[in-house]
């Protein structure tokens, strides 16, 4: 093996605190015996670690990948936040959107197209406009589309109106960007600050965030000394 892929491990004492301190000192669960292949000490035999992921031998590689490990964890959790703030501003502006559209056509008309267009949509977006709406879930076994139907013809006329709206907008929506572009452009058309929105959001998370880490800092209460029992 070459000399930079492995560390010999010195037999004689180290003279000083200093030398003791050094890699070349210690022994660790991975030294064993090798032979010199070349040079004057041809044929003997020393005591080497070379193992590269070796946390006495190789401390600061260690050091490293943990520190790549951190920072991998940190951006994914970054990458989720931004991705669960995202999506419940998406939420809330497909409501403020919902509470802005007027009344414009029949019942009948409205009934019509809602039922056509929701049929379209997929089970996960079904779960969205049942929640909008406070519909009871879905029961094990029984389609969402079979509850939304069953929801739709009791509906008044004004929440028709909203629900194909938000239908419209979730059959839109193919990817992240494409949501994020579709609810702008229907909070535009329904004078809806998504801007706002998106900052109470982000407040919400802080504050969240904010009563785990008080949670998480706050000592455990000591248990209570039990009784004696009288004599």
């Amino acid at each position: 093996m070459p000399r930079n892929q492995y560390v010999e491990i010195r037999q004689e004492k180290p003279k000083n605190k200093y030398q003791q301190n050094g890699p070349e000192c210690k022994t660790c669960k991975y030294t064993t015996e090798a032979i010199v292949a070349d040079g004057t000490d041809k044929g003997e035999i020393r005591k080497v670690c070379a193992n590269p992921d070796c946390p006495v031998h190789h401390p600061k590689k260690q050091q490293r990948r943990a520190n790549t490990d951190a920072e991998m964890k940190a951006a994914q959790e970054k990458q989720r936040r931004e991705e669960a703030q995202a999506q419940a501003t998406g939420l809330r502006v497909l409501k403020a959107v919902g509470d802005a559209v007027p009344v414009r056509v029949m019942k009948r008309d409205l009934l019509f197209v809602v039922s056509r267009l929701s049929a379209m949509l997929d089970e996960r977006k079904l779960a969205v406009l049942i929640r909008q709406h406070g519909m009871r879930k879905p029961k094990e076994r029984e389609a969402p589309a079979k509850l939304l139907a069953a929801f739709l013809p009791k509906t008044e006329e004004s929440k028709l109106g909203r629900i194909l709206v938000e239908t419209v907008i979730l059959l839109s929506m193919h990817n992240q960007a494409d949501s994020a572009k579709i609810l702008r452009d229907a909070a535009q058309v329904y004078k809806v600050d998504v801007d706002a929105i998106s900052a109470t959001v982000k407040r919400e998370f802080a504050a969240k965030d904010e009563g785990k880490a008080s949670k998480k800092a706050t000592p455990k209460s000591a248990p209570k000394p039990a009784k004696k029992a009288a004599a």
